[in-house]
């Protein structure tokens, strides 16, 4: 099935439904003095009651608007469809964020076929701003009002925003690679999980650099940066819908150039 042959209006209205019935939930529990996260590993990987209340609230709404459709989430197993179509959500991305109080934590949501994400939405519901990409879409939607998603221009890699979240996830090659790239660019800021992905789409920044994601983290910024302009793959330059190491860039001067980096060469990105 191609994304010119799927109910756009309809898929639409079913996401933006499903990020609602998550920030009814996320926004009840965010900077609540009692909230307590436990970890999913031996190093700290948090969840919350929020995560996991946000989850069932997106696969409810989900499940009465699509029940043909798959759906593959952070805190349940998957649930197989009929459709060829598949949710993939993170209902807090960033919930390190998320329970130290900053508000760079985000639900995605996402929707893939086979081959690939078709729609991608993410949402911050305290600061109230939206991101959609795919079907059609390429806008955003805030306090200050709203207006399309588009990257900005390419640049050369020295004059280049670059961001992420943890740079200490992987092994010391994926640090000592990313490090390459960081002791290049302009300027690097750190800890901004999806909200960073948003930014490169709205054009406020030019490169995302991450490694250890999952599906849920990335789906949905692929078709919202994709939508926007950029694009998304792994560091080699592949498809990176399933998660693993990701690089998002504004131009493919850019990515180009970081790829370069990354892999230990030295390249520049010509001014366009």
């Amino acid at each position: 099935m191609t994304g010119g042959a799927l109910p756009a209006a309809e898929l639409w209205a079913v996401a933006e439904a499903a990020a609602d019935a998550a920030a009814a939930v996320t926004l009840r529990h965010f900077r609540g003095r009692a909230l307590l996260a436990e970890s999913k590993a031996e190093t700290f990987d948090p969840v919350t009651v929020a995560d996991r209340e946000a989850e069932a609230a997106i696969r409810a709404a989900l499940r009465d608007r699509r029940p043909a459709d798959g759906v593959v989430g952070e805190e349940q197993h998957p649930e197989d469809g009929v459709s060829g179509l598949t949710w993939v959500i993170d209902p807090i991305d960033g919930t390190r964020g998320y329970i130290s109080g900053t508000p760079t934590w985000g639900t995605l949501i996402a929707l893939r076929d086979a081959d690939g994400p078709v729609l991608g939405l993410i949402d911050q519901p305290y600061i109230g701003e939206r991101f959609m990409g795919g079907l059609g879409r390429a806008a955003w939607r805030g306090p200050q009002g709203e207006g399309a998603l588009a990257v900005r221009p390419a640049r050369e890699l020295s004059e280049a925003v670059l961001f992420t979240t943890f740079p200490e996830i992987g092994t010391p090659e994926d640090r000592a690679a990313f490090d390459r790239v960081a002791e290049t660019v302009r300027l690097v800021r750190y800890g901004m999980d999806c909200y960073a992905y948003a930014l490169l789409a709205l054009g406020q920044i030019d490169l995302v650099i991450e490694a250890g994601l999952h599906a849920y983290d990335i789906a949905a910024p692929i078709a919202v940066i994709e939508a926007a302009g950029g694009l998304v793959t792994d560091w080699e330059g592949r498809p990176v819908h399933d998660g693993g190491r990701a690089l998002a860039a504004a131009s493919p001067e850019l990515h180009a150039a970081a790829l370069a980096r990354l892999a230990g060469g030295e390249t520049a990105c010509p001014e366009g």
